[in-house]
């Protein structure tokens, strides 16, 4: 074997242990960013219906652990922190992650924008949200955890947690 064609291959053979290791190493520091976050997170948002009678879906990523730390609502809120919508979750998802729960009838037009976002029972609300219309559809973006707060002791509020 000439060389050359032993360097290619040593440059191959550690370009792909490189490779692999770094895929592991970025796999394992989202699941630690994951594991070490106690904020609830809204990956996506569908929807189906018409004016003043929608249906959302969302997706959620929450750090459930049980009843002890789970995501207890998602909502629709205005751009001014008018809630809009509030859908309960009854139970904790550790085994479901991300999971996705439909609620509504979501009471906008379809060019009207709003946050959706996500309430965790003992950490509040998660930095995470998805923003935009119907009309538009809508995107991810970051939202102040302090945004409309005072939403947190409007009904409708969870009662309890079944598991």
């Amino acid at each position: 074997m000439s060389k050359w064609m032993q360097i290619l291959i040593t440059t191959l053979v550690f370009a792909f242990f490189c490779c692999s290791s770094e895929t592991k190493d970025i796999a394992q520091e989202k699941e630690e960013i994951i594991d070490s976050n106690e904020l609830a997170s809204v990956i996506e948002v569908n929807f189906s219906g018409g004016d003043n009678n929608y249906t959302f879906s969302v997706t959620i990523a929450s750090p459930d652990t049980g009843c002890d730390q789970y995501a207890d609502w998602w909502e629709v809120t205005d751009l001014q922190g008018n809630l809009i919508y509030r859908r309960i979750l009854a139970h904790s998802h550790v085994n479901e992650q991300p999971f996705t729960r439909s609620g509504g009838p979501v009471e906008i037009l379809k060019n009207t924008e709003v946050y959706v976002r996500v309430h965790m029972n003992n950490t509040s609300y998660g930095s995470k949200v998805m923003k935009g219309s119907v009309n538009e559809d809508f995107t991810a973006t970051t939202l102040d955890s302090g945004f409309a707060k005072n939403l947190e002791n409007q009904e409708p509020q969870p009662n309890g947690c079944a598991f």
